[in-house]
């Protein structure tokens, strides 16, 4: 597989390929699945299905440009988040907002990730590293730090972070279908999200506080 397709995308995207992606895309939401045939693709986008070839090497080229093009804007949000004037938990609270609406705005993007870093080609696992893996594991160890110096919260492993909060984030849309077919648990909504942000940021801020901090808290 040609593993310089995003790369090559990146810098410069030609209408025919942005209408592929946003095609796959569109598919992919609206079926609730990733498994989309390149004929859908086709039809859906109005495009010559030999041009995905062209433009991303094959399918898989093109799953890997879309999740790069979505992790894309999310990682310009962290940059930008992280040289905000505001406290370090302000950041990190408004950081697991973001994550989980990112996978509720995208609710292919987690089995996008699991498919290429599991399923697919050892090139496309290590693509999937390089632009969403690491970019957040170092946005999480540079947060973390800013957050020991202001005295706001413990030492904390980065990669033990990443693991619990990226984990839990994405155990809501991709085990949810698991818990949907054990105990009737519904879809993945909108009042869902916005409860799940409220959880997760009492049970992340609230077992990060630092120790100064947490005996000074009220009973």
């Amino acid at each position: 597989m040609d593993t310089g397709a995003p790369n090559k995308l990146s810098n410069g995207r030609n209408p025919t390929a942005e209408k592929l992606l946003v095609a796959a895309s569109e598919l992919m939401i609206g079926r609730a699945t990733i498994d989309i045939s390149l004929s859908d693709i086709a039809q859906k986008s109005g495009v010559n299905a030999a041009l995905v070839k062209y433009h991303f090497g094959n399918k898989d080229g093109l799953l890997l440009a879309l999740l790069a093009r979505d992790a894309a804007t999310e990682m310009d949000n962290l940059e930008y988040l992280l040289a905000q004037p505001i406290t370090p938990t302000a950041k990190l609270k408004l950081h697991i907002a973001g994550i989980i609406r990112a996978y509720h705005r995208f609710p292919y993007m987690n089995r996008l990730i699991h498919y290429l870093l599991h399923e697919s080609s050892a090139e496309s696992a290590d693509e999937v590293a390089k632009f969403f893996v690491a970019p957040l594991l170092d946005f999480h160890r540079r947060l973390l730090g800013q957050g020991v110096a202001a005295g706001e919260f413990r030492n904390i492993d980065p990669v033990l972070f990443y693991t619990s909060l990226i984990g839990a984030c994405d155990h809501l849309f991709f085990g949810r279908h698991a818990m949907s077919r054990a105990v009737g648990v519904g879809p993945v909504t909108d009042d869902v999200c916005r409860d799940y942000i409220q959880h997760m940021e009492s049970l992340i801020c609230g077992g990060m506080l630092s120790v100064e901090r947490e005996e000074a808290a009220p009973l």
